[in-house]
């Protein structure tokens, strides 16, 4: 995150990336190429049991103006254009699907020193309106999240949230849900030469009056070589290697396997993303 608040997205997200980032269980190849012209063109696979699905993007950048398409394989288009900084802390993003013509909403991002907004609208009658605003600095940050559909008149999201930052400790609070659920995460930085860090989060439903605990840590073994690990209070547990083995280019083995329930397979998962 850089200077200021960041945006609502930011709360908690040092925690989230070292407990969910990058474990998967499917088989992922993702290859990225550039035109003479400067167009990025990305293919993906995924194998998600015995189905195969795929996506084509194209990302064009000039100037301020980046625009990407991408064609997936149930032949939807997906369109996004973003005006980075028409003016000073300003973002506009302006993205649809085809054949969904729902789909198509206008997004702007603010961010100052001491303040991050970011609202959206749906382009239709009645559209589903969003926004999301968060005050603080560097070190403490409050904010709140919501959705209004214009349509039915109710208020479909409502989120607040609260971050703490000190040196090497990230903590972070949120009521999600309309009130239903807390988070608290947990991020703490042991050492930044191994970048080796520990996290933990813990989820409390007030209808179900159930927690979901995760803790999870990340080591270097060398500059090229990441290992994470997590568990949860289910039994849950994963890991997974990560090994850029040339530059932007890596490969990330990931596993998980119920350990009350070992006589079941374990869940591999295989992810090699390449550029030149």
């Amino acid at each position: 995150m850089g200077k200021g608040p960041g945006l609502y997205t930011d709360i908690g997200k040092k925690a989230r990336d070292l407990l969910y980032k990058d474990y998967q269980a499917d088989h992922k190849f993702t290859v990225t190429t550039y035109t003479s012209n400067g167009v990025a063109i990305t293919s993906t696979g995924i194998k998600k049991g015995e189905l195969l699905l795929g996506d084509i993007s194209t990302e064009l950048k000039n100037k301020n103006i980046t625009t990407n398409v991408k064609v997936d394989s149930n032949s939807n288009l997906f369109t996004t254009i973003t005006v980075d900084e028409p003016a000073p802390g300003l973002k506009t993003i302006f993205s649809c699907t085809v054949p969904d013509q729902r789909s198509g909403k206008v997004e702007l991002q603010y961010q100052h020193e001491y303040a991050g907004i970011s609202t959206s609208i749906g382009l239709t009658s009645n559209p589903l309106v969003n926004f999301s605003g968060v005050v603080g600095n560097n070190f403490v940050t409050v904010g709140t999240d919501l959705s209004f559909d214009t349509a039915s008149g109710n208020l479909t999201k409502l989120n607040a949230g609260l971050n703490f930052t000190h040196s090497d400790l990230i903590a972070s609070l949120a009521l999600n849900d309309k009130g239903d659920t807390l988070n608290a995460s947990y991020y703490h930085i042991v050492s930044p030469l191994t970048n080796t860090a520990v996290g933990a989060e813990l989820t409390h439903s007030f209808s179900s009056n159930e927690n979901t605990l995760t803790i999870g840590t990340q080591h270097a073994l060398d500059p090229l070589t990441t290992v994470k690990a997590r568990v949860n209070n289910f039994g849950r547990a994963s890991a997974l290697i990560q090994h850029e083995w040339r530059p932007k280019s890596l490969i990330t083995i990931s596993g998980e396997v119920d350990t009350t329930a070992i006589e079941k397979s374990a869940k591999v998962g295989l992810a090699l993303a390449l550029k030149p």
